[in-house]
């Protein structure tokens, strides 16, 4: 009996965790708690979730509850106009946010820096998403990091879920467009089918479940960085981050998430050139012996003055 009792705890465990969490953020969202519970929590059923999400939320009392610090990084090139759909959306509790460009022609600074006094600019002139990330998470002072894009087509306040996902117990939180409560507006049927293809590659070559790999939003512990070794200088390092956490035996949820349109400017992703550096990126991780630290430089980018 009491072995039994033990098991049902077991199981429980984490589902009440998450909801304890959930209950106590005060800045969570209700409709978007409803997307987490639903996916995380699938045992409970939709009026346990409904009652729930009902009960009033109050605000946090200072000790009540140790909020990790949040680093959240976003690289820009040529955003002046997508920018003001962005940094103001983020929540007050995020802990620092960081720009990483370099070699924007337009306002793109001078902007962010408008619209948020306490923005930090890493000025990072090589050419590369991986390059830009890599340089503001070497940059980034918070116990997790959370990639957001510039061009509006990540709800900065989805970032709840994934703080609410690692507290819960994960290492590594990435978000999804087609589990329960996911969605995108943004994704062309052959970039559909492509993705769909890289994602199911994963699953084979590499052992993990993944609904989605060609997306970038994804928040980790600071902790778990040094591990991660990252190396590459294009959008695979979207891939190369999920392929190295399961690699690294990481504790991984997926969060539902929606992807809007990009709001101005057309994208930098070209779906074929990125899509064989991503499917490069798999096989290399699977046959390939992984680089050491040594030999994974980190990009020498340097803050920006203040205004």
């Amino acid at each position: 009996m009491a072995a039994l009792l033990i098991l049902i705890l077991n199981c429980i465990g984490p589902p009440i965790k998450f909801l304890f969490v959930l209950r106590l953020v005060s800045n969570l969202r209700r409709s978007a708690a409803g997307k987490l519970v639903s996916h995380l929590s699938p045992s409970f059923d939709e009026g346990f979730t409904s009652r729930l999400l009902a009960t009033p939320m109050v605000p946090l009392s200072p000790g009540l509850v140790d909020l990790p610090k949040v680093s959240v990084v976003i690289p820009t090139l040529n955003e002046a106009l997508n920018l003001p759909h962005v940094l103001p959306h983020i929540p007050a509790w995020v802990h620092e946010v960081i720009i990483v460009d370099g070699r924007s022609s337009d306002d793109t600074v001078a902007v962010a820096r408008k619209l948020r006094s306490d923005v930090r600019i890493v000025l990072e002139p090589r050419k590369g998403k991986g390059v830009a990330l890599r340089a503001g998470f070497a940059a980034a002072k918070g116990d997790i990091i959370a990639m957001l894009d510039a061009d509006g087509s990540m709800d900065p306040k989805e970032i709840i879920l994934f703080v609410a996902a690692l507290v819960a117990g994960a290492d590594f939180a990435k978000g999804s467009r087609f589990i329960q409560g996911g969605g995108t507006s943004d994704m062309t049927i052959f970039r559909k089918s492509g993705n769909w293809c890289l994602t199911k590659a994963v699953r084979i070559l590499h052992g993990q479940t993944f609904s989605d790999l060609c997306y970038g939003y994804v928040a980790f512990w600071t902790r778990h960085g040094s591990a991660m070794k990252l190396s590459c200088d294009g959008f695979e390092i979207e891939t190369l981050l999920s392929i190295r956490a399961i690699k690294n035996k990481l504790r991984i949820f997926e969060v539902p998430s929606f992807e809007s349109d990009r709001i101005h400017g057309s994208s930098n992703l070209r779906a074929i050139p990125d899509g064989w550096r991503v499917l490069k990126t798999i096989l290399r991780e699977r046959f390939v012996k992984t680089a050491s630290a040594s030999t994974a430089p980190v990009p020498t980018a340097s803050a920006a003055p203040s205004a």
